[in-house]
């Protein structure tokens, strides 16, 4: 078996339909795929109804989430899979920060006209129809009027990696982790040694939320070297924590392809066993 767990769609910022992210990961030969998109499960029920035949769906979701800790905290990002779309704690978390983030699309859009750029928050929310915007939309903006070459480019600290860039709110993280299983989900950390994306999620922080009822751990990522990778591994094995692998596929927003790391059978079928919100889907 081929098993992806995560992978975006247009109901966040990817740039395939959750229907078309379907039919690529079969012609990708995947088995399993899960459809996590941020803070949204808007692209769930596109997912289902186009699924292919031979290829399950696992749905779930990419939670924005903070350990606050002394100072600033650090932000991470943590995949929850199998919930019920309808526990209120969990449902009510994620609209709130689906708020946030068009506030901060607002001021960042703001910022860009203080300078004279044109860019505009109508278009900017019309590039996300999903309703959960971030800054590959505006990035995508800055590419039409030729301002940049890439989203990459547009993630460059004089554009939305810095100069233009502004937080937005956050999911307390044990917070997050409670809310997913009292919704009946599977939590795992994802890519927690991303530097490139922010700070690395300190192996403590790990512990403490291995003993607050996180479940695993994304070690296979594109954002990790293999030492990384082995590091991951052995810290769960250390915390009792399983491990998976993964694209986090975002379509033409990166150049990771489906399959790029994958998550091994028995793995799997833990998670599925696991879950209570909701079940996988095949046809």
């Amino acid at each position: 078996m081929r098993i992806d767990l995560h992978a975006h769609s247009t109901a966040s910022d990817g740039t395939d339909t959750p229907a078309e992210l379907m039919g690529k990961a079969a012609g990708a030969g995947l088995d399993v795929v899960a459809i996590t998109d941020h803070d949204t499960t808007a692209g769930w029920a596109a997912a289902a109804e186009a699924l292919p035949p031979g290829l399950t769906l696992v749905r779930g979701a990419e939670l924005s989430a903070r350990w606050y800790g002394d100072g600033p905290g650090v932000g991470l990002h943590l995949l929850v899979y199998l919930f019920d779309p309808a526990h209120e704690g969990l449902s009510a978390e994620m609209a709130r920060v689906r708020e946030s983030r068009e506030t901060r699309a607002r001021r960042m859009v703001e910022l860009l006209n203080a300078d004279g750029i044109d860019v505009t928050l109508a278009e900017v929310l019309a590039d996300a129809p999903g309703g959960t915007v971030g800054r590959p939309h505006i990035a995508h903006a800055l590419m039409r009027r030729g301002l940049v070459g890439s989203v990459d480019e547009a993630f460059g600290p004089e554009w939305l990696g810095r100069r233009y860039r502004l937080p937005k709110d956050d999911i307390d993280v044990f917070t997050a982790v409670r809310l997913a299983r009292e919704a009946g989900g599977v939590p795992v950390l994802a890519h927690p040694r991303a530097g490139r994306r922010g700070h690395i999620v300190p192996d403590s922080l790990i512990a403490e939320l291995a003993a607050a009822g996180l479940w695993g751990v994304e070690a296979g990522h594109a954002d990790h070297t293999p030492e990384d990778r082995e590091h991951v591994r052995s810290l769960a094995r250390d915390l009792g924590l399983r491990v998976t692998g993964s694209s986090d596929y975002h379509g033409r927003n990166k150049t990771i392809t489906l399959a790029a790391f994958t998550t091994v059978p028995a793995v799997y079928e833990d998670l599925a066993a696991t879950a209570t919100g909701t079940v996988p889907l095949r046809r």
